[in-house]
């Protein structure tokens, strides 16, 4: 058994939308690592350009598309855009997302439509669309990928007052075995992340010196996911190493779950 080769993304193309920020950048960095071709979104173009430099110094192969993912027309831009780059893909990994806190009482009716977009329509509408690239480069022994990050707050009800998201959460959790249930005869596996708490702009306050001790509290693990924790799951859920894994909503949490 080649062990290498059962863990390798070298070679194969991997688009992941939110890609500058975050988890996104994370990824980013860790599949050109890898030797992944990598195929990136954003909807800002100057933290695009800043991310594809630093990718292509570190002698990655990657390209950029700029593309508002809470728009009808931005998700055809992308699907457009994937299909000149590439015959075949080999994962998509849907991380863009929206989030938006407000208490009960309080939390208003236009902060559903655009979270609700972003974080469930979105993944679906460029999985369906892409639908012919993945196909072309799935084959039996592996697998082509659709890998949607969901979150754990997704899941329990232990969450800041952010409803339109752990709604939206859930919701790309069902949307996901539903795909994987219906893709499995074109070996194509969808499967999600459920991450907990790491660093990002979305998560940035919740790190702060007023709230870092009491989320921490919430952890049994008691720190932050790395960049490293969530690259080594992404790689394997890309890799042959899981092509006997579908319809799976895997936490990486550092144990919320179990403690709520």
């Amino acid at each position: 058994m080649d062990l290498q080769r059962l863990y390798s993304v070298a070679g194969k193309t991997v688009l992941i939308t939110g890609g500058v920020g975050g988890i996104g950048r994370m990824l980013t960095g860790g599949f050109a690592k890898a030797g992944a071709r990598v195929l990136l979104t954003s909807r800002k173009a100057d933290a695009l350009e800043a991310t594809l430099a630093e990718l292509r110094g570190e002698g990655a192969t990657a390209e950029g598309c700029v593309a508002d993912l809470a728009t009808d027309e931005g998700v055809s831009t992308v699907l457009s855009w994937t299909r000149t780059q590439c015959s075949a893909l080999d994962v998509l990994i849907n991380n863009a997302g929206q989030t938006w806190g407000a208490a009960l009482g309080e939390f208003p009716s236009t902060a559903w439509d655009p979270v609700m977009h972003v974080n469930v329509q979105t993944p679906f509408e460029l999985a369906q669309g892409l639908l012919p690239l993945l196909e072309a480069a799935a084959r039996p022994e592996d697998p082509s990928r659709i890998i949607n990050i969901g979150s754990v707050y997704g899941r329990t009800t232990e969450v800041l007052k952010a409803y339109s998201y752990t709604a939206s959460k859930a919701a790309i959790h069902q949307v996901t075995r539903v795909l994987a249930h219906d893709l499995a005869s074109k070996n194509i596996l969808c499967n999600a992340v459920a991450p907990g708490l790491f660093p990002s702009k979305m998560t940035r306050f919740l790190l702060s010196d007023a709230y870092k001790e009491t989320i921490l509290s919430g952890i049994p693990l008691a720190r932050p996911g790395t960049p490293e924790d969530i690259v080594g799951l992404m790689i394997f859920l890309s890799s042959r190493a899981s092509a006997y894994i579908t319809g799976a909503i895997i936490p990486i949490d550092g144990g919320i779950l179990i403690a709520h």
